[in-house]
């Protein structure tokens, strides 16, 4: 066998380890997928009654920023899962077994990746509850969703290089939550980009958050001819300006991740 079969084989493995973490750890699980339901909840009737989007419903506007909120959210369950597995000596162990190492990270992100997919399954029942709608093809939707979870898995990997680096589940929980929230709130999730001031709309506008949460409209249908043109290239591009974000982000941070990992291991 070689190494990429080996390191797929293995990884293969501990994903299925992390699934069955994950499933038992409940409230981590409550955490990152009922969370996105309470914003659901709080934005689409609460501050929904007060937000006028012209020519949609804002609970259509507001779902695919909250998909979008949701996956990045799974995402620090990466990070999080590396640092209590090193706190807890769970990676010596596996230094010590005829494994691959690439297969840690494997296996986490992939674990992850189907955690993102219940999530996103849960908040799209959630979604056609409270109003939400699919107004374009079979295949326009299912790109939405590949493109959601694509962008989560390339979430995981920034989020395990983080979650390497500091190596302390206490200190990851605060760094990433420091990252997440500005990065998901200073977008288009919840408010259209073209609304906000000067200076916090150039941030949204160049916001990967904003490029995904833009081109899971279109994909979805959930855009109106009323609402403001923008003028930004991420914008009016915003599934090629999602596709480059997602290969930027795997490009830098899976040999970053990488290298963490070895370094955090090399004792």
């Amino acid at each position: 066998m070689n190494a990429v079969q080996m390191a797929v084989t293995d990884g293969v493995t501990v994903a299925k380890r992390n699934s069955i973490k994950i499933v038992r750890s409940l409230d981590l699980l409550g955490s990152i997928v009922f969370m996105p339901v309470m914003f659901v909840l709080l934005f689409g009737y609460v501050f929904g009654s007060v937000i006028d989007i012209p020519g949609m419903s804002y609970r259509e506007f507001m779902l695919p920023g909250i998909f979008t909120l949701a996956v990045a959210m799974g995402s620090i369950v990466t990070g999080y899962g590396l640092t209590d597995d090193l706190q807890k000596g769970i990676i010596d162990r596996f230094r010590s077994l005829p494994m691959s190492p690439a297969a840690v990270l494997i296996g986490r992100t992939t674990a992850d990746l189907i955690l993102n997919v219940t999530s996103l399954l849960i908040m799209g029942l959630v979604g056609l509850l409270v109003g939400w709608r699919i107004h374009t093809g079979v295949f326009e939707a299912l790109g939405g969703v590949l493109l959601l979870l694509a962008f989560a898995y390339a979430l995981s990997w920034v989020m395990g290089t983080l979650g390497l680096a500091v190596r302390k589940p206490e200190v990851f929980n605060n760094v990433s939550s420091v990252a997440i929230f500005p990065l998901t709130f200073l977008a288009n999730t919840f408010v259209d980009s073209a609304r906000l001031p000067g200076p916090l709309r150039v941030i949204a506008d160049w916001n990967p958050v904003s490029a995904i949460t833009q081109a899971a409209r279109e994909l979805f249908g959930n855009t109106s001819a009323s609402m403001p043109v923008h003028d930004v290239w991420p914008m009016q591009h915003a599934v090629l300006a999602s596709v480059l974000w997602i290969a930027l982000l795997l490009v830098v941070f899976v040999p970053l991740s990488v290298r963490c990992y070895k370094k955090a291991t090399s004792h």
